[in-house]
């Protein structure tokens, strides 16, 4: 082959490479452009909170959980050193209508979730849509290529501090617990992020708005108070549907350890299907103190990995953040908070 030839070959691989990193990108690029249209409809049909409590639509209700977010806010920034001054100073009324969903998606016979890496944020493990219909292609073309998958509402997201987050108008329904842990959680996004570390954020997050709001519920209303209580209650179910979730993930991890090249999808499949039968089935066992709630979750359809991989981006290292803020910081919640901020 001489030089010209080389070069010529050369040449066409070099321009085959651009192709592709364009398309790459455009693919990567029209879906941000998508998430940044639906993202700035939100944050553009946001109204003043005053003009929505001043709405005759607006009930007693609404107005206290507002209310109650202002108080929430005080003090995730005096108590916990969270700062929120520019955070949901607006509203966006989503009518009762879910606006945001997220696809994820799983190997089918191994617990490793399927990323995407975007800008600012790096990879994640789970891909945003405000658009519904999007999100449903994006989950059908995940299941062609074999992946277990995911979709779901989303209630809440943070824009991590890049712009004012508006309270959304569904979450407004949430007892005063949710309320508090879910501001708290998405506060903290805001004030502590690191690149790369979904789960790391997501856990961190997580931990911290479930210690906030127990320590705001007793501040504002007593240990022994009803509204206390009631969230002691369902934070205790939660956990132990967590535990319980945190235990198939062991599970399943082990089960697919022993599958090997000799065996055939549908024998995977089967002992996949025949473990998770079980798992559904031990839930009955446990004692909730809502167990309708619990024992009748699956009824409809069995768990797959992506719905199990949702609790280890979540939940898998809250007891770790436990240990370490009775050790390290002798259960100073601040002082655990600040540690991360630095």
């Amino acid at each position: 082959m001489n030089h010209d030839s080389m070069y010529g070959n050369w040449k066409w691989l070099v321009l085959a490479c651009l192709v592709i990193v364009l398309v790459a990108n455009g693919k990567l690029i029209s879906y941000l452009l998508m998430q940044g249209r639906g993202q700035f409809e939100v944050l553009w049909n946001a109204q003043d909170i005053d003009s929505f409590v001043k709405e005759e639509s607006t009930s007693e209700e609404l107005k206290a959980k507002i209310l109650l977010i202002e108080e929430v806010k005080s003090f995730a920034s005096t108590e916990l050193g969270l700062e929120s001054q520019a955070l949901y100073t607006r509203i966006y009324n989503q009518e009762d209508k879910d606006i945001l969903w997220n696809v994820s998606a799983c190997e089918p016979h191994a617990l490793k979730s399927v990323e995407w890496t975007f800008p600012i944020v790096g990879s994640v493990s789970y891909k945003g849509f405000f658009d519904l219909d999007r999100a449903r292609q994006e989950e059908q073309a995940l299941k062609k290529k074999g992946f277990d998958t995911r979709i779901r509402p989303v209630n809440a997201w943070s824009t991590l501090g890049w712009f004012p987050d508006p309270i959304l108008s569904n979450n407004l329904k949430r007892s005063v617990g949710g309320v508090a842990e879910l501001f708290i959680h998405e506060i903290t996004h805001a004030n502590v992020f690191f690149k790369d570390s979904l789960t790391f954020n997501e856990n961190l997050a997580s931990f911290i708005g479930e210690q906030g709001a127990k320590l705001f519920l007793v501040k504002k209303y007593g240990r022994d108070s009803e509204e206390f209580m009631t969230y002691a209650n369902s934070e205790r179910d939660a956990q132990l549907f967590i535990s319980h979730c945190l235990n198939g993930i062991s599970a399943l991890d082990s089960l697919y350890n022993t599958f090997n090249s000799d065996l055939s999808i549908a024998k995977k499949d089967s002992l996949k299907k025949a473990y998770m039968i079980t798992w559904v089935a031990q839930l009955d066992s446990i004692p909730f103190f809502n167990n309708e709630i619990y024992h009748s979750r699956f009824e409809k359809d069995l768990p797959n990995n992506a719905f199990f991989m949702a609790f280890e981006r979540y939940d898998s290292k809250k007891e770790a953040f436990g240990n370490q803020l009775t050790a390290e910081f002798e259960g100073d919640l601040k002082a655990f908070i600040n540690f991360y901020k630095k």
